[in-house]
């Protein structure tokens, strides 16, 4: 992994955010890359629970300022950046009062999903991908981590496919057990649209759920990662289908070895 650059898209990363799967590998595998010779980058969503003053987060004024089209509405992006303390990890926010101040990661205190989470998914892979523009940062493989980041693969092969910085990326997608269920906005194939997006994957979601949501993410991917031992056959069986290289790798001993295997032998070659 010397000099290779990877970024990290996720739904959550430690400290922000109470340890769980996803915040844990997002916290674990730029360590893993740093250790062997890469550079990483993380980016997650600014939830109103992450204490700004607690984790010295700052505005960076520089990246923040431009406005993303969601839906035909100017939607302003604010960039927020800290550093995990004694770990070389700077980690990224993509913030929006509407989308993201006082709100929480999926649901609201009464557990009922946001009706915006499509609108949300969609700010949030455009804000990092324009971020990553400004920082003039160009990523070797970006891994994604989570269901606000699941159209992240869709909007890098379709809506950026023509940016010079992200000719040569690899994208990989990380599947959990405990994904999120339920249906998301019946209108976000419409939204996605609106963006001139007209992939054939977009029909996996004649059904709009979660589940069909991370599907998009795995038919976009050059790869995918399925994080547990217990991950739905659907999943399974669509990368197997799409004879796209695989990864059964989470927590356990060892897996740091087969990360970094995973990105230089089937990944980048």
């Amino acid at each position: 992994m010397i000099g290779k650059k990877v970024l990290y898209v996720s739904s959550e990363v430690i400290p922000y955010l109470p340890n769980n799967d996803i915040s844990t590998l997002t916290y674990t595998l730029p360590k893993v890359v740093n250790k062997n010779g890469g550079q990483t980058r993380v980016f997650i969503p600014k939830y109103g629970t992450i204490n700004e003053r607690r984790h010295q987060l700052h505005e960076v004024i520089r990246l923040s300022g431009m406005n993303l089209i969601i839906d035909d509405i100017d939607m302003p992006l604010i960039i927020k950046v800290a550093s995990i303390p004694k770990e070389r990890m700077q980690v990224y926010f993509i913030d929006n009062e509407e989308y993201f101040k006082n709100r929480l990661l999926d649901s609201d205190k009464k557990k009922k999903l946001y009706n915006d989470n499509d609108e949300r998914a969609i700010f949030f892979a455009k804000g990092v991908v324009e971020t990553i523009k400004k920082l003039n940062w160009s990523p070797d493989i970006i891994h994604v981590h989570g269901w606000i980041a699941s159209l992240m693969p869709l909007y890098l092969k379709e809506y950026y496919n023509d940016e010079p910085i992200l000719s040569k990326t690899k994208i990989v997608t990380s599947i959990y057990e405990n994904e999120i269920s339920g249906n998301i906005n019946n209108e976000i194939v419409k939204k996605i649209k609106f963006d001139k997006i007209e992939s054939d994957t977009l029909n996996v979601l004649e059904m709009t759920s979660y589940e069909n949501l991370y599907k998009i993410s795995i038919m976009n991917s050059d790869g995918v990662v399925f994080a547990n031992d217990n991950i739905k056959e659907s999943y399974l069986n669509l990368a197997k289908s799409l004879k796209i290289p695989t990864l059964q790798c989470g927590f356990s001993e060892g897996c740091e070895k087969q990360y970094i295997e995973f990105y230089n032998d089937k990944i980048l070659n």
